[in-house]
């Protein structure tokens, strides 16, 4: 069979035109964001808005990864995989802001732009930290939402993550400060314990706060996986109505707590959002569009602008407070 000059122009077009398709898709972006944990409604909310983001620049490929317990050795074992995959970029919520360190380190030095979000790596280890909101105001919200449900007197506990969870820290530190001043003088708080965001040991610890502490007021857990547990805790132990549980939760998941009225009120950023910037600059690093320069100014689509601060931090938007007049509302979006 022989073909002749327009049937070897079209067969011409056609192949240049695979060849091109081809290089297209071997030309996406992938940015790998890492988790604490897999199985957390937060994280899950954070990687909905991070395939938003990915679909709105139409040249990301997002992988979503995290170990199946919280632990910074988990997460070393995932990044080192991710550097043999040689990804464009790694997002991720540390579970130890200096463990990590060396691992990222070396996945910087091979290329990778690396930027941590929620719970930041140590400014070493990163390019740049995405902060959720302002350490001042989440530290504050939590300490006004308690007071607001314990009547501005008596005991309180902080149920946290994992003992070396960066933003837990800061935020808990922030927490004392508010409590040092004059209008909190009357609640004292009586104990800090860790659920390592594992929703059995927080339940268990969340137990021992109620049956070690008898004049417990409150118990505020800035953890999505903690302050779950703790609101079971209250309801199992009976004590609704005599102790409170406030802190950072999901409204999908805190719902019924609020209904039982295992807790009054609880604040959130919305993680959609979160995960949706944190994945946007992660694109605006690889593309050359951002280098991690203090005071530069950082695309994020349709959440505006981020302004990076001396240490390379950014935050989002100030956490937003839930209660019974909003929260049936919310839970059907996250």
């Amino acid at each position: 069979m022989k073909l002749n000059k327009m049937m070897v122009t079209a067969l011409s077009m056609c192949m240049i035109g695979c060849l091109a398709a081809s290089a297209q898709a071997a030309e996406k972006i992938k940015i790998a964001m890492v988790v604490k944990s897999l199985g957390n409604g937060f994280f899950d909310a954070a990687h909905e808005g991070a395939n938003e983001a990915a679909k709105q620049l139409g040249d990301v490929e997002v992988i979503y990864t995290g170990p199946t317990t919280a632990t910074a050795e988990g997460q070393i074992e995932i990044i080192s995989s991710l550097i043999s995959q040689k990804v464009s970029a790694i997002v991720i919520s540390a579970n130890d802001a200096n463990a990590l360190v060396p691992i990222t380190r070396k996945a910087m030095q091979r290329g990778i732009k690396v930027i941590s979000f929620d719970s930041g790596l140590a400014k070493e280890g990163r390019l740049m930290q995405l902060n959720p909101s302002s350490p001042a105001l989440i530290g504050q919200k939590q300490i006004e939402m308690a007071a607001d449900a314990i009547g501005g007197t008596g005991d309180i506990a902080i149920l946290s993550a994992t003992a070396q969870a960066t933003n837990q820290n800061i935020w808990i530190g922030e927490m004392k400060k508010t409590l040092a001043q004059p209008a909190y003088a009357k609640i004292k708080l009586v104990a800090t314990v860790y659920g390592d965001d594992q929703s059995d040991k927080s339940y268990r610890e969340a137990i021992g706060l109620l049956r070690s502490n008898p004049n417990l007021k409150a118990i505020i857990a800035p953890t999505t996986v903690g302050i779950n547990a703790a609101g079971k805790a209250v309801v199992d132990e009976k004590l609704v109505g005599k102790v409170y549980v406030t802190g950072l939760g999901l409204p999908s998941e805190m719902a019924g707590h609020v209904k039982s009225g295992a807790v009054k009120s609880f604040a959130i950023w919305n993680p959609i959002d979160l995960g949706y910037a944190a994945t946007y600059a992660a694109h605006q690093f690889v593309t050359g569009k951002a280098s991690g320069k203090p005071g530069e100014s950082i695309a994020v689509g349709r959440m505006g602008k981020l302004t990076l601060d001396a240490s390379g931090e950014a935050a989002l938007a100030p956490p937003f407070t839930y209660n019974k007049d909003n929260v049936d509302k919310f839970s059907k979006i996250f």
